[in-house]
């Protein structure tokens, strides 16, 4: 039997707590499954600046390398804001996606039935369902551009950050996400601003050309001011999204939002390979860390996306989806989706009940 090797960087906040639950779902596996995890942790964001002075130490790194899968809690805090921007947390997040060559990622919103009210959007809106899968371009663009600080002397200090995109770089995230529309409902939208920028044209260019490829998919092109409207006003509408690095940060934050709570997405990194780097959209949540009240089921459902693209277990996926799906009809909820009906739970109480139902399949 094979044994899965996992990189687990917990990172910053609330990352320890939420990540510590998935060890409670590895055994579960295992006893369900028979499949072994070799779980391995390494340091990234502030406390890796805080043991090495490096948010992304080269131990780290070499780690992640020689895994099967990495696991990634949150990173940042207000102790590091100061930083210079290469020093920062975030920094070391930047820095992984690169050396893991992970270009694509996958950012699916859904809106469970059972906790529809925890969404801000009128149920009118939301009645027909909302599941949307946001393929986000994910080392290229203004977050990898050249940037710099200036002086002008009608203006004083200037600074820029340049938005830069090549064929082959959008022609591959393109084609994953058309790849993932076909096992889907065969519906695209391109998210760019085409009107206005040069890298927006290029991209458009780029994609309208593929879609020659797949004549079975309905493409759309849609400007992201109209798509940020859009998602609040008929979010059923779309299917995926594939957009570039820092209009899919934003949109697909928007996204989890409707859906109820930030702390419900889990996402996947992806690139050539199998090996994949799986975390919850969240953020760090350094005001609420220690407590045992961060919602831990986005972290649980990266698991699920990481049996599913990396480890082929796509069975134990669906088995994970339906076990929280279960929790939520049970009435479970954390502080950030409960109602007055629900029955309100902590971190731990939250991932044991996953857990349970999980191996009562």
């Amino acid at each position: 039997m094979k044994t899965y090797k996992i990189a687990l960087l917990k990172g910053d906040g609330i990352g320890p707590e939420v990540t510590e639950q998935t060890v409670l779902l590895f055994h579960a596996i295992t006893q369900r499954y028979g499949r072994k995890f070799e779980i391995e942790e390494g340091l990234i964001g502030g406390i890796a600046i805080d043991t090495f002075g490096d948010p992304l130490p080269q131990d780290t790194i070499h780690l992640c390398k020689n895994s099967d899968a990495v696991l990634l809690g949150a990173v940042g805090g207000p102790k590091w804001d100061n930083l210079p921007g290469e020093k920062r947390p975030e920094a070391g997040l930047l820095r992984i996606r690169q050396a893991l060559e992970l270009y694509a990622n996958l950012r699916p919103a859904i809106i469970y039935d059972s906790i529809k009210d925890a969404s801000p959007l009128k149920s009118e809106i939301i009645n027909d369902g909302i599941d949307i899968m946001v393929v986000r371009e994910l080392t290229g663009g203004m977050y990898f551009g050249k940037r710099g600080r200036g002086h002008s002397k009608e203006l004083g200090e200037t600074a820029f950050d340049t938005e830069e995109y090549s064929v082959v770089e959008v022609e591959r995230i393109a084609r994953l996400a058309f790849e993932i529309a076909s096992g889907r409902n065969k519906n695209l939208f391109s998210i760019d601003k085409a009107n206005v920028l040069e890298s927006s044209r290029l991209w458009r260019n780029v994609v309208s050309n593929l879609s020659k490829d797949f004549p079975d998919i309905t493409l759309n092109h849609m400007y992201v001011d109209n798509a940020a409207m859009q998602l609040v006003r008929n979010p059923s509408q779309f299917d995926v999204l594939v957009t570039t690095n820092m209009f899919g940060d934003i949109l697909s934050d928007q996204a989890s939002m409707i859906t109820g709570s930030i702390g419900m997405l889990p996402s996947a990194s992806l690139g050539k390979t199998s090996l994949g780097l799986y975390e919850p959209i969240h953020g760090s949540a350094p005001d609420i860390a220690g407590k045992n009240i961060a919602n831990p089921i986005a972290t649980l459902l990266s698991i699920a996306m990481m049996m599913r693209y990396s480890l082929h277990l796509p069975e134990v996926a669906i088995d994970i989806e339906t076990a929280v799906n279960r929790v939520l009809d049970l009435g479970l909820r954390t502080s950030d989706i409960s109602h007055r009906n629900s029955k309100i739970v902590g971190t731990t109480q939250m991932s044991e009940a996953i857990c349970k139902e999980f191996l009562n399949l």
